[in-house]
């Protein structure tokens, strides 16, 4: 009998199946990421999505809502209810832009770069309970940026 007769054949991997789809381990890790960010969040009065407003602000304070959206890669119709609750909690300023009145301009209040301090500990909680290197972590982020670039680019087939 051939080699190939006796060995046991191994059928290609199902491309429908749950387990083989990159989109859900990109999916099922953001929610077990989101989840384990939420601790440390909830001390810091924050939601994920207005953690991320925060770190956009305490890089670049007094900027417009559009810019804001478009480095979190979140529209307007989204943004704003975020921006507000923000703003209730004292934690941002919204006002209209003196050059534009169309444009919302965000400022950090005093108990929003305050708040920086306190969450300067988040990232190092969260490398921790990744369980990875530092390395490993900024090399998969350069990976999941460099496909987030390559999927946003325009189809010209269409």
């Amino acid at each position: 009998m051939s080699k190939s007769a006796n060995s046991p054949r191994h059928s290609p991997p199902d491309p429908l199946a749950l387990d083989n789809q990159f989109c859900f381990a990109l999916y099922s890790t953001s929610l077990a990421m989101t989840k384990t960010y939420k601790p440390f969040l909830d001390k810091l009065g924050l939601t994920y999505p207005q953690y991320l407003v925060m770190l956009v602000l305490w890089q670049q304070d007094d900027v417009l809502v559009k810019s804001i959206g478009e480095k979190l890669f979140l529209d307007s119709g989204t943004l704003t209810p975020l921006l507000k609750r923000l703003e209730a909690s004292a934690l941002i300023q919204r006002t209209r832009d003196e050059a534009d009145e169309r444009q919302v301009r965000i400022t950090l209040t005093r108990e929003g770069r305050a708040l920086k301090k306190k969450a300067q500990s988040v990232p190092h909680q969260i490398l921790c309970a990744s369980g990875q290197t530092l390395d490993t972590l900024e090399a998969l982020r350069s990976q999941l940026s460099s496909i987030r670039e390559e999927l946003a680019k325009p189809d010209d087939d269409q």
